[in-house]
């Protein structure tokens, strides 16, 4: 049975998140914490959805690639690995976005 207009499959990001990011890797709770919390990443940006209270921060994890840790509403967490590349090349639209700040 195929399930039509949901992107968040095989760790592709959820609808409210506007980014185009087509190669994304889902990466678990306690990987994804312990990959944040490692000295050699930085923190490289933060949005806010206003509406649904959405977080999204982006670290730089390596010299390629890049950490997205999205806050739900309910305050859940998770984390996907992208191309650094990938995601420069979305963030206008993640700039442009309304009710993103």
């Amino acid at each position: 049975m195929a399930v039509h207009g949901t992107r968040n499959q095989c760790g592709r990001l959820p609808e409210a998140v506007p980014l185009d990011i087509t190669h994304t890797t889902r990466l678990s709770w306690e990987l994804g914490s312990r990959v944040i919390d490692d000295e050699e990443s930085t923190l490289e940006g933060q949005w806010h959805q206003s509406e649904a209270g959405w977080m999204l921060s982006v670290y730089r994890v390596t010299n390629h690639t890049d950490l997205l840790q999205l806050r739900t509403p309910v305050g859940r967490e998770r984390f996907y690995g992208v191309t650094q590349t990938e995601f420069e090349s979305a963030l206008s639209t993640l700039e442009a976005a309304d009710h993103w700040q």
